[in-house]
């Protein structure tokens, strides 16, 4: 499977961008993905409910964020050669192999590309498994990954919230949480959440509207600095 010298179309002027929140999170039979839906040109909103979860394989899909041009050139890309290495070989790619073809694509177009990849997904040797690709290309295996514009503002909180040994509610919620605390933070993120949840036996879709986001967080940086003043008064 020859993939080099790919011609990518970028656009230069009015691109449309993912500025995006999108996440993985590896758990004991699977993995949950899931992205926000806010597709934006500069700083107008061109599409509020974008599905940025991508199919790959059957038990395999990728995030995307940066060029929405750029990353849907590369997934279907991937997509083919996903197929063929079926055909090829009569059984499903490795997680770790479609990885590697996105690794290959964004490192050697990286002068022509925007485009940031988190691939997860289940295959018989590995079981679940989540791969980032950030820009310009390089593979890194994770227990959990986010990327876009949103993932600034929740570094902290997954570092201090994750825990080895979820189960797959206690991962849906996480992934839940983490992304509408991005989006709540993040103007070039928004709309609802999707999420998709891959194993051995399932791929479910989950979706979540903007009306129904969760705001766990509203009201403790108020509550918490008057509790300081009071403390400081006394």
């Amino acid at each position: 499977m020859n993939i080099n010298n790919v011609d990518i179309m970028h656009l230069k002027k009015g691109e449309v961008n993912l500025g995006t929140s999108i996440m993985a999170v590896q758990f004991a039979d699977g993995v949950v993905i899931g992205a926000d839906s806010r597709t934006t040109t500069g700083a107008y909103i061109a599409n509020r409910v974008t599905d940025k979860l991508t199919h790959i394989h059957d038990r395999i899909y990728c995030c995307r964020s940066g060029s929405a041009a750029d990353t849907q050139a590369v997934a279907d890309i991937v997509h083919h050669h996903a197929q063929l290495y079926t055909q090829i070989y009569g059984e499903a790619p490795p997680v770790a192999t479609i990885a590697a073809l996105f690794e290959k694509l964004c490192y050697e177009n990286k002068d022509q590309l925007s485009a940031g990849i988190i691939v997860g997904g289940w295959d018989k040797e590995n079981g679940g498994s989540v791969y980032n690709i950030p820009l310009g290309g390089g593979t890194f295996k994770q227990p959990w990954a986010i990327g876009g514009s949103g993932s600034t503002y929740v570094y902290g909180y997954c570092d201090a919230t994750y825990r080895e040994g979820w189960n797959e509610e206690q991962t849906i919620e996480f992934v839940k949480n983490t992304l509408a605390l991005a989006m709540s933070r993040d103007g070039s993120s928004g709309g609802c959440i999707r999420m998709c949840v891959l194993t051995k036996d399932k791929v479910e879709r989950i979706f979540i509207p903007g009306n129904e986001l969760p705001r766990f967080w509203e009201g403790k940086e108020v509550l918490g600095s008057a509790e300081r003043v009071s403390a400081t008064s006394v």
